[in-house]
């Protein structure tokens, strides 16, 4: 038998809504969603072990975890019906979908792996199952007010740190000292853990784009590439800014103006109903008409949310059409081996009319 905890409580239905819609759409039964950040975004639940079952037609939508979450789950995921597994979740799913008649399931395909497939096919008896695009993907490009709040937070939180690292950095220190000073003021301000591996990098070393800090000793004239974030209440934050200790020499002014031209397009220009290709198009079309085409490897930037990377890409790829709601990086950079690099990054939501700057921190060049 299964072992049920029913509760009654508000849901987050605006999001089940659309999510039911579509499955009317897809002719299934039921959709398995099992990645975390999925399962957050519909039923509130933080835990780290559990899934989903959002249903067609029934008026039941499940929440599928272990003893371990039961209190969390109770707590969190208002008007889902809890169950708990005893054995394993795969004997779980399959009680549970002949219990209610779930013929046609709808299973994440970015998500399940060859041996989870296995194992659900082994244990659900007289159940298709149809590999699907998860609909939160496209849900979550889309931030709500409640959403904006959150991210607005994190974002306060890092520029604050920015501006706490400026007063904190000289030469002297190593690249990890600096790191981890950034890292506990975050934390101490609130953030709940660190959004990516921090970046800090020096000298030659600011080539590298996701140069994680070293033990190397920063020295005046260096340009100090510094690349952070945090996460408050699931949502994460993104800042780059680049430095020099001292006065920059002609070429470090030159090259950091370029890439900052080429984010100030961006800013100017982007707006709903243009394509996310364009929009990098604007910043690489600059930096390219420079002459450092070749030393700009990496996309535009990225949308933000729960995740630090998620859709849509600023990418010369990527064709989805901008819309009014997204929150976005954008971080044009140039990267010379055996010099250095130089990247801008700050934070977006696109408007109606454009877009507004979620990062506030100044961008400052010389320290």
């Amino acid at each position: 038998m299964l072992y049920f905890i029913i509760y009654k409580g508000e849901i987050l239905l605006p999001k089940l809504t659309q999510v039911k819609k579509w499955l009317q759409e897809k002719e299934v039964d039921a959709f398995l969603i099992s990645k975390p950040e999925h399962c957050f975004y519909l039923s509130g639940f933080t835990g780290t072990s559990g899934c989903l079952v959002i249903t067609n037609s029934l008026e039941k939508n499940f929440l599928i975890t272990d003893f371990r979450y039961q209190e969390q789950a109770t707590e969190q995921a208002k008007g889902y019906d809890l169950v708990l597994w005893k054995e394993t979740l795969f004997q779980t799913l399959g009680e549970l979908f002949q219990q209610y008649g779930l013929k046609k399931v709808g299973i994440d395909q970015a998500e399940i792996t060859l041996a989870t497939y296995e194992k659900l096919k082994k244990n659900l008896v007289d159940v298709a199952l149809f590999p699907l695009s998860d609909p939160c993907v496209a849900l979550r490009k889309i931030k709500s007010i409640e959403e904006l709040k959150l991210l607005k937070k994190a974002i306060e939180i890092s520029d604050k740190a920015f501006l706490h690292i400026l007063e904190f950095i000289h030469p002297g220190l190593t690249e990890k000292e600096i790191a981890l000073e950034l890292e506990f003021f975050m934390r101490r301000l609130g953030g709940t853990k660190m959004a990516f591996e921090t970046i800090v990098a020096s000298k030659n070393r600011a080539a590298l784009p996701h140069g994680v800090a070293s033990s190397r000793v920063v020295q005046t004239g260096d340009l100090v590439l510094m690349d952070f974030g945090t996460v408050y209440q699931g949502y994460h934050s993104d800042l780059t800014r680049t430095i020099v200790l001292g006065e920059p020499d002609a070429l470090q002014e030159e090259r950091y103006k370029l890439v900052l031209k080429a984010q100030e397009a961006v800013l100017q220009e982007i707006q709903p109903g243009m394509r996310a290709c364009e929009a990098d198009a604007l910043a690489r079309n600059i930096i390219a008409e420079a002459g450092y085409g070749k030393n700009f490897g990496h996309s535009l930037g990225h949308g933000v949310g729960l995740e630090i990377h998620e859709s849509p890409s600023l990418s010369p790829r990527d064709a989805t059409i901008l819309e009014p709601g997204m929150v976005l990086t954008v971080e044009p950079g140039i990267y010379i081996s055996g010099w250095g690099g130089i990247r801008i990054e700050d934070m977006v939501v696109i408007t109606p009319g454009g877009c507004e700057r979620l990062t506030k921190s100044p961008q400052v060049f010389k320290v």
